[in-house]
């Protein structure tokens, strides 16, 4: 089981649904690996010049209601031209570039029309299906950073322009789709890892620290600590 979710996470989509056979899986590793360490795309969502309010990784959903894995997410050469596009995969889809769009509490944020994502138009402009009024998906919704989702973009950049931004890049990966996700703190909302991180939260900070360092002692710990703090309360 351990090493099929390896195998998929390294491969992703790109075996077609059919299994690589161990030579396939060989030259694929020798091919694929070197230029998707050397030419990662940084996903994430922020106002510009701002933090980064969210960092996309695979299975982020995008504006089209598919999956970022689901993107064009490697180039043999980076493009030169900025924003970078990264097309949907999907056949019959018409989104151009990946495009997320926040899910407050799982439920997707609504337009000022008031109709949903899924109510407009993948394609570019994502004008809406069901009313005329409407010139362009246009939500309100303020972010936890405190500013409208409207004022927010999906940026994608390299490793180089991610550093230049002073923004963390992690370790080189093998795996497919990573997006923005460097470390468990960017599983966090951009503002929740800021406080996480500050040095003014020392008690989260450290215990943070420890999970990126050893999630298993982590919560190996925490276990024995919840279950002998409960036997304790039963035999008093």
């Amino acid at each position: 089981m351990h090493l099929d979710k390896l195998f998929l996470r390294i491969v992703g989509d790109d075996d077609g649904g059919k299994l690589f056979t161990p030579e396939e899986y060989e030259e694929y590793k020798r091919r694929v690996l070197p230029l998707r360490m050397k030419n990662r795309l940084y996903v994430s969502f922020g106002v510009p010049g701002g933090i980064d309010c969210k960092q996309i990784g695979p299975e982020t959903q995008c504006f089209c209601e598919h999956r970022y894995k689901q993107h064009q997410t490697e180039f043999e050469v980076i493009p030169s031209e900025r924003p970078i596009a990264l097309r949907c995969k999907v056949s019959g889809c018409r989104c151009s570039s990946y495009n997320y769009i926040p899910q407050p509490g799982g439920a997707m944020v609504r337009c000022k029309c008031k109709h949903l994502p899924q109510d407009h138009s993948e394609a570019a402009g994502h004008l809406c299906k069901k009313c005329k009024v409407c010139s362009g998906f246009h939500s309100p919704y303020t972010c936890g950073c405190g500013r409208p989702t409207f004022e927010h973009r999906t940026l994608v950049e390299t490793k180089q322009e991610r550093l230049a931004r002073g923004q963390p890049v992690g370790k080189d990966v093998p795996y497919a789709a990573m997006g923005g996700l460097t470390g468990f703190t960017s599983l966090l909302d951009g503002y929740l890892a800021m406080q996480v991180l500050s040095a003014g939260n020392s008690f989260f900070y450290f215990f943070y620290l420890k999970l990126e360092v050893d999630a298993f002692f982590f919560f190996f710990f925490f276990f024995f600590f919840f279950f002998f703090t409960v036997s304790a309360s039963v035999d008093i």
